[in-house]
């Protein structure tokens, strides 16, 4: 489903090229659930950006679903974002005096869906991201961390992405609730075989996922699979980028 082969990413300035990436190859298959984990500074987020067509490689290039995404215009690769990732943020970055059904809801009115229609599907996947029903018309702001963050995965998830990229989702959590939304996003791969992509600095929350991706001063350190997990999913729920 994603290949990087050899990805570079050189950032130009009049102090010189910054290299934050270099030469980075790894492939992802259909329901793999992956961490990609470094410290600050290492080129995860840079990577995050490309895997999530927010951002193009200065080299190599980058297969999502056969087609070479480093080489999309910047319409084509808004399409994709549209229409096949969904991102979540540590910030939440929800709609402060919207409800929750609304912040849910606001792909879908940007995608032309009927109210009726977009209302239905948001309910569902709040129930997916294990959202109490009886918070469904608080406003976001509010919701504790918690709640906000599976309003955010449930806004992810709302257009029926097959990529689901989470950008250091328990940073502002504490431990307790960190590990409930990390439980989330198992149970999402496992039982409707979401292909996740996990970014963070941290190995207790990298050892979520099935397989972690080190990075280091731009460059794949490691490549391991967490012990006694498996890669990928062979279940007969089906999501095709």
């Amino acid at each position: 489903m994603i290949e990087c082969k050899n990805i570079t990413k050189i950032y130009k300035s009049e102090g010189g090229d910054t290299v934050a990436l270099k030469d980075v190859s790894f492939t992802i298959k259909e329901g793999d659930f992956v961490a990609i984990m470094g410290p600050s500074g290492s080129g995860k987020s840079t990577l995050m950006h490309i895997l999530g067509c927010l951002d193009s490689p200065t080299s190599g290039i980058y297969f999502l679903d056969g087609q070479d995404a480093s080489k999309m215009s910047d319409e084509q690769l808004a399409d994709i974002r549209k229409d096949k990732i969904g991102f979540v943020f540590q910030s939440y970055n929800l709609l402060p005096r919207a409800n929750v059904l609304r912040n849910v809801t606001l792909p879908l009115v940007y995608a032309g869906v009927p109210q009726r229609e977009r209302e239905k599907k948001a309910k569902i996947e709040l129930q997916n991201a294990g959202f109490d029903e009886s918070h469904f018309y608080h406003l976001s702001n509010q919701l504790s961390g918690g709640q906000m963050q599976r309003v955010a995965i449930a806004r992810a998830l709302v257009n029926d992405p097959a990529l689901i990229l989470a950008d250091e989702p328990t940073g502002n959590l504490d431990t307790k609730t960190g590990e409930i939304v990390l439980e989330t996003f198992q149970k999402l791969n496992r039982e409707q075989n979401r292909t996740i992509i996990l970014i963070t600095h941290e190995r207790y929350v990298a050892e979520h996922a099935d397989r972690i991706i080190h990075i280091r001063d731009g460059a794949v350190l490691k490549d391991e699979k967490v012990a006694g997990k498996r890669i990928s999913n062979n279940n007969n729920y089906h999501k095709s980028l």
